[in-house]
């Protein structure tokens, strides 16, 4: 009888409790942003991942999906003018992922918006949110490695294979204004803030 699961009780079941909490209000912010967008939540993760020019085998090992997930979510990006391919510098075999001026400015913003949105955000004093990533740090270094292989991929449309593309005339109006700049030469330090669907201001 010893190799039977035990019933979890008192803290621990608060805990997971909790975190299942967390991790559905997370969740429900960065959906409703998304929804705004018009794109799926996990666009939102491939944003926040690329703080640099990125090799798509690497997206993919961070994003813990297969490269043809990675590939329809690119196509996404350069579609709304938000990301280019291009050779990397060292090895042109190989293609990198890298956002354009309005992909950047894009990124910031949503990275601002979910900061402000997050429940620590407004509940927790300055000392308890460096404590609160202390514990995460802590948690997260006895987790074991999850390698893209063995994970799932993120969730898709039901009945889709892969996140649809953009069609021409599509309801979801475009990230980029007409007429701008798409590419990776689009000049960092034009006028102006990147176009947010639905959003106030």
């Amino acid at each position: 009888m010893d190799d039977q699961p035990q019933d979890i009780g008192g803290t621990d079941a608060e805990i997971l409790d909790c975190v299942g909490q967390l991790m559905a209000q997370i969740l429900g912010v960065a959906e409703r942003i998304a929804a705004r967008l018009g794109v799926p939540a996990f666009f939102l993760k491939a944003l926040h991942l690329m703080d640099c020019p990125m090799a798509m085998k690497e997206l993919g090992r961070r994003m813990h999906c297969d490269p043809s997930f990675v590939t329809s979510i690119a196509d996404m990006l350069e579609q709304r003018g938000l990301a280019a391919r291009q050779p990397h510098p060292g090895d042109r075999r190989i293609k990198e992922l890298v956002l354009t001026a309005t992909g950047s400015l894009l990124r910031q913003q949503v990275e601002s918006e979910l900061a402000a949105a997050m429940p620590w955000a407004s509940s927790l004093t300055q000392a308890e949110r460096e404590q609160f990533l202390r514990l995460l740090r802590k948690m997260s270094a006895g987790l074991p490695s999850v390698t893209p292989a063995a994970a799932a991929p993120p969730p898709v449309p039901a009945g889709a294979a892969a996140p649809p593309p953009v069609p021409a005339g599509a309801t979801n109006p475009p990230l980029v204004p007409a007429g701008a700049a798409a590419g990776p030469q689009a000049d960092p330090g034009a006028s102006g803030t990147a176009q947010i669907p639905g959003g106030g201001g």
